[in-house]
């Protein structure tokens, strides 16, 4: 996992509700929490835009609901800055489940368009990207 480049707007916080992007089973997934984020005491940890999180899925396949998994965000309806002074943001939020805890995506197939730095943090889901803004 690489740094990230852009100043992302951390816009969902844990007990976010995150429709997915993939073929993996999964509807919608319930965050968790958010691995290697720090916060102040009694504040609520959030995502943003290539952030890794640990995720319950909530919709979905029998055999994956109720199940505790990882998921990358790859897209926000917040908007964030990138460096060269635009700003991004998607008509909605999207993750992508994962099968282990190194990035690689449990689906074979991404809808919709994905982050410019999720795709640079985590090069698993860059591979399966069909468009990247």
């Amino acid at each position: 996992m690489k740094g990230i480049k852009a100043s992302v707007t951390r816009a969902l916080p844990v007990g976010a509700r995150v429709p997915t992007a993939d073929n993996s089973g999964a509807k919608i997934i319930k965050i968790i929490s958010v691995k290697g984020h720090k916060t102040v005491k009694g504040r609520l940890s959030s995502a943003g835009v290539g952030d890794f999180v640990v995720a319950s899925v909530e919709k979905g396949t029998p055999e994956m609901r109720h199940k505790v998994v990882f998921a990358i965000i790859i897209r926000q309806k917040k908007e964030f800055r990138r460096p060269d002074g635009t700003r991004v943001s998607f008509e909605d939020n999207a993750a992508v489940v994962l099968k282990d805890d190194k990035g690689n995506p449990k689906g074979t197939l991404i809808k919709g368009a994905v982050a410019k730095e999720a795709c640079e943090r985590w090069p698993g889901i860059a591979k399966l990207a069909s468009v990247i803004v």
